[in-house]
């Protein structure tokens, strides 16, 4: 199986690229941001280097080779694809958004946020939320939603030092109470 591939783009493709790793040619398809991170892509505009995903059923036996940047997107989309109806290309074309933001509408059951993901209704959304509600908070730790207004609400007759705990991540640090 093909875990990961460093190589040479020699095409770019609408769902993805051919990359030229040891003289072979791999068809491998990528998420709508990775593509336009590819076509981005300034310094050695040729290289790239992916963690793969392996894909090859009875139904479909021909390989899919899907990309990622990082290891961490791999996995996210290896528990994405748990979600019935949600297999490997419709869920690949669905992360058009930072895992980190996909995960936290999971996390705060937001059906309205995953509905505007590429192919995902209403009824795949709260499938999403079935399945991996409290099972991605992992990848949310990249979400940056900091503002100056946010102020440390505790609740009365929490102990002085939680409150410090508290009022030092939040105020100072930027964290959320959410």
């Amino acid at each position: 199986m093909i875990g990961y591939l460093e190589g040479r783009i020699l095409q770019k493709e609408p769902n993805g690229i051919l990359l030229l790793a040891g003289s072979i040619g791999y068809d491998v398809y990528l998420n709508p941001l990775m593509i336009e991170k590819v076509k981005a892509q300034t310094a050695d505009p040729d290289q790239l280097s992916l963690y793969i995903y392996y894909h090859q059923t009875e139904r479909q036996p021909k390989p899919v080779l899907i990309g990622f940047e990082t290891l961490e997107d791999k996995q996210f989309f290896q528990s994405f694809i748990t979600v019935d109806a949600i297999g490997p290309m419709k869920a690949v074309k669905a992360m058009s958004r930072p895992i980190s933001e996909i995960a936290g509408a999971i996390e705060k059951k937001d059906v309205t946020y995953l509905t505007g993901l590429s192919g995902i209704g209403k009824r795949t959304a709260e499938k999403i939320i079935a399945t991996l509600h409290g099972k991605v908070e992992k990848y949310i730790s990249h979400i940056q939603e900091s503002s100056s207004e946010d102020q440390a609400v505790v609740p009365d007759g929490m102990p002085d030092t939680i409150q410090q705990v508290t009022d030092v991540l939040v105020n100072q640090l930027g964290h959320s109470l959410s």
